[in-house]
């Protein structure tokens, strides 16, 4: 009975990621919202050129395919990260997952922005034409649960329910008048907030020969929004990857050296189609040495980065590093740490 099952969660995935693929070539305007949602979260995918889809096997996997926290295998497995951005903006993000037994896994997440203090002004009728109104800090987070289920040695699904919020601050808006130096201007403060739930889907299936993998994924399906009078959907894309470690074609199933090797297409709404190019190298699953590069995009290029591994008791530690080449704006650097049990 598993069989079709499996050939129905396949069918059925690739028809809702296929179907809005070809429609999104259509109305490419670029123009989304809520972008902090695309900043890519961990390390380790980072470095090694933004693979995170099919190779993460660990709770950072909420952040790219929620089919992967199918694949941990510890019962729980938490993870912190941290990327020191360009222009001083920053986004730290949580993860954890608790594995349910043979019934599946379970996963929370949250993605934090850090904009740092901007300084507003406000039109006024005085010699300088504006005054000032304060400091402030715009605000954008994400809370997320996600449910996965490895429903064979092959095959892998996974659902991600999140739920974003964006507040801009707040404007003084004209209710009345033409100008500030008509009498009869009046205004009043307009706060720029808005919420919006929104899905991932994601499935993983796993050959079981030289650890080829193939994945795909749908993310941040939601209604549009808007602030003033134009709606705007938020940043939704479909994906597809492949990896594979070469080494295993001559030196077979080995512990001593491993390598994954992969490509990732991203398709997004407002956009086209962008590439990602990563390899790791992998001794003893102690040490990983990580390069990519992220094509089609206006400043990212290169990717480099590391990782450790050590066991202490029944505890597994993880600590990552990433380099972003980001072109104009310089670099950007991410750190992760995680540990399973």
């Amino acid at each position: 009975m598993k069989t079709p099952m499996h050939l129905f969660l396949i069918c059925a995935l690739a028809l809702m990621l296929l179907s809005p693929c070809g429609h999104a070539e259509i109305i490419k305007k670029g123009q989304v919202g809520f972008r902090f949602l695309e900043n890519p979260v961990s390390a380790e995918a980072i470095g090694r050129g933004g693979l995170g889809l099919v190779t993460l096997r660990n709770s950072n996997t909420l952040f790219w395919n929620p089919a992967g926290l199918g694949w941990i295998e510890e019962k729980y497995d938490f993870n912190i990260n941290y990327t020191r951005g360009i222009a001083d903006i920053n986004h730290s993000a949580l993860a954890g997952a608790i594995r349910l037994g043979s019934f599946g896994v379970i996963g929370l997440d949250a993605l934090i922005m850090d904009y740092g203090d901007f300084y507003g002004t406000r039109r006024a009728a005085n010699e300088l034409g504006f005054e000032e109104t304060g400091a402030f800090s715009p605000q954008s987070f994400a809370i997320g649960l996600a449910f996965s289920q490895r429903v064979s040695d092959r095959f892998s699904y996974g659902v991600h329910v999140k739920y974003a919020h964006q507040d801009l601050g707040s404007a003084w808006v004209g209710v009345t008048g033409t100008d500030v130096d008509d009498p009869n201007m009046s205004m009043e403060e307009k706060s720029y907030a808005l919420s919006e739930p929104a899905v991932d889907i994601g499935a993983i299936y796993d050959f079981r020969l030289y650890n080829i993998r193939f994945g795909a994924a749908m993310q941040n399906f939601s209604r549009e929004i808007k602030y003033e009078e134009e709606k705007f959907p938020l940043p939704y894309a479909v994906s597809f990857s492949l990896s594979f470690d070469p080494l295993s074609i001559w030196l077979g199933e080995q512990d001593e050296h491993q390598m994954t090797a992969g490509f990732e297409t991203r398709h997004p709404r407002d956009f086209k189609e962008k590439a990602k190019y990563g390899i790791e190298y992998a001794y003893r699953q102690q040490f990983l040495l990580r390069a990519g590069y992220m094509g089609n995009y206006d400043q990212r290029g290169l990717t480099l980065g590391f990782g450790v591994r050590q066991s202490l008791g029944d505890s597994k530690l993880r600590i990552d590093y990433a380099f972003q080449d980001f072109g104009l704006f310089k670099s950007v650097h991410s750190f992760s740490f995680g540990v399973s049990y």
